[in-house]
């Protein structure tokens, strides 16, 4: 019997037929264990036959708990595999703020700020960094090489692949010769073709809406120079160039755009148009042997681009950097005031002779683009693989130093970085910088970035789509993902001139509203107050954003972005704003700081998938009561009694 005092005892048999049952279930459970216990039992020379149950059942133990344990491990293995990445888990209600590194933060980037050093050396010490020129490639190897001394790991290149023309302007200059001498304000327009000292020539004003306007001037072009444009009205400057953002402005930003017309597709139509045109006219002028070709200066907000300011980019038609799209003749962009004084003489049938010298080398037919990428590594051992990204892009155009676009956040990414070095912090998930070139055609040092590591989205290979330039062409899906793309946590980005940032764009991403509203509540004393839901465009978190990574670009104060200094010859180092900058570099680094600090990753937005896009905007089908599917599909709308 087993336990004295029981009111009834217990047979040792069925204890051991209880244990037997047991011990066999564990074992074809387990597949571990092979035991027939009726013989261990009955044999009769068996050492465990005189054996009491409690006896056998303490011999057994190692057996049971061996293949239970096995049994457990596998099943944890397999449900961890199976578990969801933490950013797809329900997320905490209540952000753990570490304050006192908000203030540690704060001290560092406020009060102890180097962002216009950095600033100065890029602006002044290098210049303008368009995609392919000499001085992109310094700028690349001066932020490498400033990204390890600031203490940053892994500091590097990255190349994204093939871009086109290398270029640079050395010199340029205009003046009308006769009937007067008069000194212009003029660049060399980007890849511009070089005069080969100066040249001059007698000057033809066109302005050309389609091909058929062209076919006056055949035979008429040898040795002109050809203004090419129509002479807009140039408004008096009566509002501000330089305005600080309001609280109705603010507003009117987190205010989410109901009517969503597809203005980007009209856009991309447009531009299609004019890339089109713009090739016929250029070899049209290429067999009328034009001597050059002189272009006007687009206007900018509030009548900024008038004054002296010209506005040197793609927006005149004519930048191409592949050598097949190349022009074969010098062009320039003019002030708007000197073209219409030429202008206004011609219309007037005043004939006007004009110099020029363009001074520009080629360095290349194949020149490659590359990013600046470095970080500071993660400290946590569940955590480190896992990434946060700050950054900007590094290339401009040419006319300035590129100064506001994007100098401002190359800096303050730098800063950023300079700030967590300098705190010695030890963030649990890796931060990574990533400064990238191309970005002014096409946001190629992103998305060559973003397909390397973390997914491409198909493009559309129709006849038409393949005419436009690939940052125009359709997204057609679905998404191809790369195993790095889980382990990003966000992208953070500036690139909307020099001013303070005042809020953060969600990208439609409704699920970090309450994250982000946590963190930038100890923020508001240095006016960070806004949080829209819109997408906003134009800059390089879109490229992550496009396959699915959590992707922002800040909301800044605009001061004379838009106006005065956005791809113009006034985009230097003194239209930045110290305290802007250093504002930006502050709230950045809390930003990039929290996500990496911060036990499950920031939430993502379903999976984009455009191959559903045009599926999803066809009309329904069946709708209306009473209507009759057309014999002929093609044919047109008619009355059935006509």
């Amino acid at each position: 019997m087993i336990g004295t005092g029981c009111q009834a005892a217990i047979p040792i048999a069925r204890v051991a037929r209880s244990i037997h049952n047991f011990v066999l279930l564990v074992a074809s459970y387990s597949g571990l264990v092979s035991i027939d216990l009726d013989k261990l039992l009955k044999k009769e020379n068996s050492p465990m036959r005189n054996l009491s149950a409690v006896k056998i059942a303490i011999l057994l133990l190692p057996l049971l708990v061996l293949p239970l344990s096995a049994a457990d491990r596998n099943e944890a293995n397999a449900s961890s595999e199976a578990s969801p990445p933490s950013y797809a888990l329900p997320q905490p209600a209540k952000e753990n703020l570490d304050l006192t590194m908000y203030q540690r933060i704060r001290d560092e980037g406020l009060g102890h700020s180097h962002v216009m050093e950095y600033a100065s050396a890029l602006m002044d010490g290098i210049g303008p960094r368009l995609t392919g020129s000499p001085n992109m490639k310094r700028a690349n190897e001066w932020t490498r090489d400033q990204l390890a001394a600031m203490g940053c790991s892994n500091a590097h290149l990255e190349d994204w692949g093939e871009f086109g023309m290398g270029w640079q302007q050395l010199n340029a200059w205009v003046r009308m010769a006769s009937p007067d001498a008069a000194v212009f304000i003029a660049q060399a327009a980007p890849w511009s073709s070089a005069s080969q000292g100066a040249v001059q020539g007698s000057a033809i004003w066109m302005d050309i809406k389609k091909e058929e306007d062209l076919k006056p001037f055949k035979g008429k072009l040898n040795g002109k120079i050809v203004l090419l444009g129509e002479m807009r009205e140039v408004k008096p400057v009566d509002k501000p160039l330089f305005e600080r953002a309001d609280d109705k402005d603010l507003a009117k930003i987190a205010e989410y755009p109901l009517n969503r017309e597809d203005e980007f597709a009209r856009f991309i139509e447009e531009f299609a148009k004019r890339i089109e045109l713009r090739d016929k006219i250029r070899d049209f002028f290429a067999s009328e042997h034009v001597l050059a070709v002189v272009l006007p200066s687009r206007d900018g907000r509030n009548s900024g681009g008038s004054g002296g300011t010209i506005f040197d980019d793609s927006n005149s038609g004519w930048a191409s950097y592949k050598r097949e799209k190349a022009m074969p003749f010098p062009a320039v962009v003019l002030a708007i005031e000197n073209y219409g004084r030429v202008y206004r003489l011609l219309k007037a049938n005043v004939p006007v002779t004009l110099e020029m010298n363009v001074d520009t080398r080629f360095t290349g037919d194949h020149e490659h683009g590359f990013d600046t990428i470095a970080e500071i590594p993660g400290a946590d051992p569940k955590l480190k693989d896992e990434v946060v990204m700050v950054g900007g892009h590094l290339d401009s155009w040419a006319s300035g130093t590129g100064a506001t676009d994007n100098g401002a956040g190359t800096v303050v990414a730098m800063e950023v970085m300079r700030i967590l070095n300098a705190l010695q912090l030890k963030p649990r998930r890796t931060i990574r910088i990533g400064l990238w070139s191309g970005e002014e055609q096409g946001l190629f040092g992103s998305r060559g970035y973003v397909k390397q590591h973390f997914g491409l989205v198909p493009l559309s290979t129709a006849p038409d789509q393949l005419k436009l330039p690939e940052w125009l062409r359709k997204h057609t899906g679905p998404v191809e993902l790369k195993p790095e793309q889980p382990k990003i946590s966000g992208y953070f980005n500036v690139d909307n001139g020099t001013g303070k940032i005042l809020g953060i764009y969600l990208q439609e991403n409704a699920a970090i509203a309450p994250i982000f509203a946590q963190w930038i509540e100890p923020l508001k004393d240095l006016g960070v107050t806004t949080i829209a839901m819109r997408n906003t465009g134009g800059t390089d978190h879109q490229s992550f954003d496009a396959v699915g990574v959590p992707g922002f670009q800040f909301i800044q104060d605009r001061l004379d972005y838009g106006s005065r200094t956005h791809h113009s010859n006034m985009d230097v180092y003194e239209r930045l704003q110290a305290g802007d900058l250093a504002q930006a570099a502050t709230v950045e680094a809390i930003f990039v700081y929290n996500a990496a600090m911060r036990d499950q990753m920031l939430p993502r937005k379903p999976l984009p998938h455009p191959e559903l896009e045009e599926q999803r905007k066809a009309p329904l089908k069946k709708l209306m009561p009473g209507a009759e599917e057309p014999a002929d599909k093609d044919a047109p709308v008619t009355s059935p009694g006509l």
